[in-house]
């Protein structure tokens, strides 16, 4: 027997059991999170220099530039997740939608000029 009324489970009132899912993510780009900017502190402090051609030339690197677009995809995916909480748990009913819609133009276009950023660098913009 399910839990609920009868006339609940008919109009499939109820958990949508996308909470797990949710919560599965957001502990994987926690613990992704994690790793890569420990990585990227290591790596920071192990630049010869902090001149725009140390970094330039650091950030050139395959080896460097993946790992920094890996980074800037999971923080931007953790962000979202942890707001869109706050927004589907604190924000009015009438309001939810447009500031979800609100919440994943920011992180699409914040997150699209970091990654664009990235790129450039990577593959050697002129200064």
């Amino acid at each position: 027997m399910g839990s609920g009324t009868e006339i609940g489970r008919v109009r499939g009132l109820g958990s949508a059991h996308h909470g797990p899912l949710h919560w599965w993510h957001q502990k994987i780009t926690a613990g992704t999170n994690l790793l890569f900017m420990a990585w990227l502190m290591i790596s920071i402090a192990r630049l010869p220099g902090y001149d725009y051609a140390s970094v330039r030339t650091w950030l050139s690197s395959a080896w460097v530039a993946v790992p920094m677009l890996l980074l800037i995809a999971s923080v931007f995916y953790h962000f979202r997740l942890g707001l869109q909480v706050v927004i589907e748990d604190y924000a009015h009913a009438e309001s939810r939608v447009v500031l979800m819609i609100l919440l994943n133009l920011f992180v699409a276009v914040t997150a699209g000029i970091a990654i664009f950023s990235i790129l450039k660098v990577a593959f050697g913009a002129a200064a």
